[in-house]
């Protein structure tokens, strides 16, 4: 059986009771939870985290037998704004400090951007961002020891981490098993090398497979020479492979959906499932 979730500011909901509700009817598993995103009108600003807060949203889910996998707490690491940098960096700590009363061991980010406006730069290709990344990493899982979590790296091609053998680099730079892997296949293509996927897909697991702890699932088209997002099932992702992968290295992972909305969710979850009984 596949354990597939959710990211949950995918789902609209008016609340936190609805939105649980409507995530447990799909009969999804668990979900990503980026706090901002999910609960505008709550102050999750830095800060505002408790043992009450976390235990108080976990319990919801759990209620309804969904697990948070993970807490997305997504920032620019190497802010070009050292005191924005370090602000953001705090903001994951205190994700770190508190994700056991979510019920949570995984705290997510990508590994940011260069530029304060975030977006596909190839500065962030130079040695000098990606140092930035390990010192940023480094300080983060740290903290993750102190409180036994983990932190979730997700690479992709807006970011300094932007392909497996740079992802691999980083987790031996940093050398931690508290830095484990949010593999997000569509993240790793672009216009230019989205036709040799199978290629990178195979690379990566390769290189760091054993430290993958959760897949992301979406799904790109080309059109007008861009790449872009679509629900799983209505692009040119190559599923089989992925889930051929994936599914005999790491038994009972959890799979997300991702940048995937109404009214695609309940296609997209027989897409995966039926992929997945048959890899």
């Amino acid at each position: 059986m596949m354990n597939l979730g959710i990211r949950a500011h995918d789902v609209k909901a008016s609340s936190l009771d609805e939105l649980v509700q409507t995530i447990a009817k799909k009969g999804l598993s668990s979900v990503q939870l980026a706090l901002a995103k999910s609960f505008p009108d709550l102050n999750t600003s830095l800060g505002s985290l408790s043992p009450g807060f976390g235990r108080y949203i976990g319990k919801a889910f759990q209620q309804k037998n969904i697990e948070i996998a993970v807490l997305g707490c997504y920032i620019n690491m190497i802010h070009p704004d050292l005191k924005e940098r370090q602000k953001a960096l705090d903001r994951f700590k205190e994700h770190i400090r508190f994700a056991r009363d979510f019920g949570c061991s995984v705290v997510g980010t990508e590994t940011g951007n260069v530029h304060a406006k975030m977006g596909f730069t190839v500065d962030n290709f130079q040695e000098k961002p990606f140092s930035d990344v390990v010192e940023s990493v480094k300080e983060l899982v740290k903290e993750a020891k102190e409180f036994g979590v983990i932190v979730g790296i997700e690479a992709g091609v807006n970011h300094p981490v932007y392909n497996p053998s740079r992802l691999k680099r980083l987790l031996d730079e940093v050398n931690s098993h508290n830095l484990q892997v949010i593999f997000d296949p569509v993240n790793l293509l672009t216009v230019e090398n989205y036709h040799l996927q199978d290629e990178i897909f195979e690379e990566a697991i390769e290189l760091f497979g054993d430290r993958i702890i959760i897949v992301h699932c979406k799904d790109f088209v080309v059109e007008e020479g861009r790449l872009k997002f679509a629900p799983p099932g209505k692009g040119l992702l190559n599923y089989d492979l992925v889930m051929k992968l994936i599914k005999p290295k790491k038994p009972y992972i959890q799979f997300l959906l991702e940048s995937t909305t109404e009214p695609f969710i309940d296609d997209s979850i027989a897409f995966l499932q039926e992929k997945y009984e048959n890899a």
